[in-house]
C-alpha cells in the first residue's frame, strides 16, 4: 500500500472518530432564532418593569412578587421555545447530512452541559427565593456560559468562545447592578445571533 494511501486511509478513520465523538448536528439557525426569542423575551420583561415602576396604571398596586413571577414565566418561556427550537433543527440538520442525532457526541454533550445549566437554574431559583434579584442576570449568565464550555469539547469550537463571552459578560453584570436587563439581552439576545449566523454560514449546509 502507498504512503498517501495510508495517510488517506489514517485521515478518514479519524475524521470517522471525530464525527462519532462529537455533536456537528449543531444548527447554527438555532442560536439565530434563540436569540430572536430573548430579544423578544426582553421586549416584554422591560414592558413590565416599565409598567411597575412607572405607574402606567394609576388604579393599580404595586405587586413585587407578582412581578418576578411573570419576570420568570417570560425566560421559562424563552428557555423551552429556544430548546424546542434548537431540538428540531439539528434534528433536521442530521436528517439532511445522513447522520445520527442521538449518539456518542450528542450524550455528551447533553451530559456536560447538563450540570452547569441544572446547578445555575437551582441556584438562580433559590436566589427569587431569598429575594436576591439583583445578581438573577450575573448568575444566569456565567452559568450558561460555563455550560457552553463545558460541553464545547463535544462539538464545535466556537461554542467554547460564546461561553467564555457569556462569564465575562456575567460578570461585568455584577459589577454594574442595575443593568441586568440590558447585559441578559446582549448575552442571550445579541451574542447568540451573531454566533448562530457565523455558524449557519460556515457549518449549516
Amino acid at each position: 500500500m502507498k504512503e498517501q494511501d495510508i495517510h488517506a486511509e489514517l485521515s478518514s478513520i479519524r475524521d470517522l472518530m471525530e464525527r462519532s465523538a462529537k455533536f456537528i448536528s449543531l444548527s447554527g439557525l438555532s442560536g439565530v432564532m434563540a436569540g430572536i426569542y430573548a430579544l423578544i423575551g426582553a421586549a416584554v420583561g422591560w414592558g413590565l418593569l416599565q409598567y411597575e415602576y412607572l405607574g402606567l396604571d394609576r388604579h393599580h398596586t404595586f405587586n413585587e412578587t407578582l412581578l418576578v413571577i411573570k419576570l420568570f414565566l417570560t425566560a421559562f418561556a424563552v428557555l423551552v421555545l429556544s430548546i424546542g427550537t434548537g431540538v428540531w433543527l439539528s434534528i433536521r440538520k442530521a436528517k439532511r447530512n445522513a447522520q445520527p442525532f442521538w449518539n456518542t457526541g450528542s450524550k455528551r454533550l447533553l451530559i456536560n452541559m447538563a450540570i452547569p445549566l441544572i446547578s445555575g437554574g437551582l441556584f438562580t431559583l433559590i436566589l427569587i427565593y431569598r429575594g436576591y434579584y439583583g445578581i438573577v442576570a450575573p448568575a444566569t449568565l456565567i452559568f450558561y456560559g460555563m455550560s457552553l464550555v463545558s460541553g464545547s469539547h463535544y462539538t464545535y469550537s466556537g461554542v467554547m468562545s460564546l461561553g467564555i463571552l457569556e462569564i465575562l459578560l456575567g460578570l461585568l453584570c455584577a459589577l454594574m447592578p442595575g443593568y441586568g436587563l440590558i447585559f441578559w439581552t446582549v448575552g442571550f439576545g445579541l451574542l447568540h445571533i451573531i454566533y448562530g449566523t457565523v455558524m449557519h454560514f460556515k457549518y449549516d449546509k
